[in-house]
């Protein structure tokens, strides 16, 4: 029987995926990206593969081949060792939905042979094979070359992208939790770091801080005073420094990132005048959104505030879709700091997408100040998530925290 509502661990339903097959010419899918199969497959992830993909002479690739239309002839192609993990999930009552699970693969070569077996078993390809071509290895897509000459393989990033861009509640809870987190643990880090302290150990101490709120720490990019610089480095600050963290922690895969400032000492007059700025574009461009507006527009509300401002010609601002990515659709411009194309620029906001709003100024005498949002669509609007610390925050107020060991 083919759903067509989400089942309960599954954030789609697979009519929507049918449907974006459909428009994209796909037949059959084989899903390869560790985000996209965690999506598909309803948050199962192999543990043993956290931290590398390599092992012996080939590495991790799980496969699920999607057949459009026909879910109950799906598979799950997982690595040899994932068997006592799916066995604790049917155990728990969390079976993977796919009728066929094969946890027999050791690597590539295993892998795409399985599932070229279970393609022939279906009765076939029947068209157009959709494979993640920036997440295949090269040695899979010549293999189903190979075995399919008379079906083409098609890239099916785009259907699956924009079949993640609307986010359900539960997607929104985590994407939610994860922003307030991040800002919490931000601002803990703010409130106990001292004059004399380096980049390399604020980055530490935010590690700590977001582990201990539950998120899987994933990076921190970190200015202090009047550099420019965002890489974590022996620089300490000194009093009167200014300090900007942008940080990304991610809960069950869904992606917190936000940026907020400090500052070591009194915010003086220019300061609190340079911030406001750079919350002005925020908020001009927040301010609009709403479902139906055309996700590019955005551009427009910020840049129309900026022009405006003393600093403009020293402020910059990029907006994209966040979740499991980075960076993910909606994407709205093609100027960006990534590169990708602006698919869906033109196309209008939908209730459940998220979007990551950012502005930047980078200022001659005072350095670096940003304020990094995460905003959700609602049906009658939008809503900030992790709202918090959108002024300066006076650094240095608490004690830091004992830590065991040296």
């Amino acid at each position: 029987m083919i759903q067509t509502s989400p089942a309960p661990d599954l954030p789609f339903s697979f009519a929507a995926l049918d449907d974006r097959l459909e428009q994209a010419g796909v037949d059959i899918l084989i899903s390869s990206s560790r985000h996209n199969l965690a999506y598909l497959l309803g948050g199962h992830r192999h543990h043993f593969f956290e931290a590398a993909e390599a092992i012996g002479v080939s590495r991790y690739l799980p496969l699920l081949v999607y057949p459009k239309g026909r879910p109950d002839e799906a598979a799950y192609i997982a690595f040899r060792n994932e068997k006592d993990s799916l066995q604790n999930r049917a155990l728990e009552g969390r079976a993977l939905w796919p009728a066929t699970v094969r946890p027999a693969a050791s690597g590539v070569a295993d892998a795409v042979a399985l599932a070229i077996d279970h393609i022939r078993a279906i009765g076939g390809p029947g068209g157009r094979i959709g494979v993640e071509t920036h997440f295949l290895p090269w040695l899979a897509g010549q293999a189903l070359r190979d075995a399919f000459p008379a079906h083409g393989l098609v890239d099916a990033n785009r259907p699956l992208e924009r079949l993640r861009a609307v986010k359900s509640d539960a997607e929104l809870d985590r994407l939610r939790e994860a922003s307030e987190r991040v800002v919490a643990a931000m601002q803990a880090v703010m409130r106990s770091t001292r004059p004399g302290t380096s980049k390399r150990a604020i980055e530490r101490a935010l590690r700590r801080e977001e582990e201990a709120r539950g998120l899987l720490f994933d990076y921190a990019l970190i200015t202090l005073g009047t550099s420019l610089n965002r890489a974590p480095s022996d620089q300490v600050c000194r009093d009167g420094d200014i300090m900007s963290l942008d940080s990304g922690g991610n809960l069950d895969g869904y992606i917190g990132d936000l940026c907020r400032m400090a500052v070591f000492g009194e915010a003086d007059a220019e300061l609190e005048d340079l911030l406001g700025e750079v919350r002005t574009v925020q908020d001009a461009a927040r301010k609009p959104l709403a479902p139906g507006v055309r996700g590019g527009d955005v551009f427009s509300f910020a840049q129309a505030a900026l022009a405006a401002l003393p600093s403009a010609a020293s402020t910059t601002f990029v907006a994209h879709g966040m979740g499991l990515v980075s960076h993910e659709a909606p994407r709205l411009t093609a100027q960006g700091p990534i590169s990708y194309p602006a698919d869906d620029a033109d196309l209008p906001l939908e209730a459940g997408m998220i979007l990551s709003i950012e502005t930047t100024l980078q200022h001659p005498r005072r350095g670096f100040i940003k304020i990094e949002d995460t905003v959700a669509i609602t049906p009658d609007g939008h809503v900030g998530f992790g709202d918090e610390g959108r002024g300066w925050t006076r650094a240095g107020l608490e004690a830091p925290p004992r830590q065991a060991g040296p």
